[in-house]
């Protein structure tokens, strides 16, 4: 009798497009967004609280690890926004082609480190 049960394949063995590691990032940085978004609330109640507590969240945001995780959260919403155009143009008929699809990941990829940069020269 033959097998026809599905094989379980090692993920980890296998070479995934940049097209796949586009997609898989970008809803990553949809779930990081999403638990950072607490925080971001957190500091947004503190600042609007009173001008001490303002004074007080400013301080603290001027450290440069919180500014690290600053630059974190502001590249993730860069790539996130930026993927999700990408998205929506696909959605409009355009890149579709696996040859479109891999230029539009290399874009997308390509304009979040250079926008990174920025944001990263501008924070420090």
């Amino acid at each position: 009798m033959k097998d026809n049960r599905p094989v379980n394949l090692d993920i980890g063995s296998m070479r995934l497009p940049i097209t796949a590691w586009a997609s898989i990032t970008h809803r990553a940085s949809g779930v990081f967004l999403f638990v950072a978004s607490v925080l971001m609330l957190w500091a947004l109640d503190r600042s609007l609280r009173s001008p001490e507590s303002f004074a007080r969240l400013a301080e603290v945001l001027s450290g440069g690890a919180v500014r690290l995780v600053l630059w974190l959260v502001a590249t993730g919403l860069l790539y996130h926004s930026i993927a999700g155009v990408r998205h929506l143009i696909m959605d409009a008929g355009i890149g579709e082609s696996m040859a479109g699809g891999v230029l539009g990941a290399r874009l997308v990829i390509a304009s979040t480190f250079v926008l990174s940069l920025i944001l990263g020269v501008w924070l420090w």
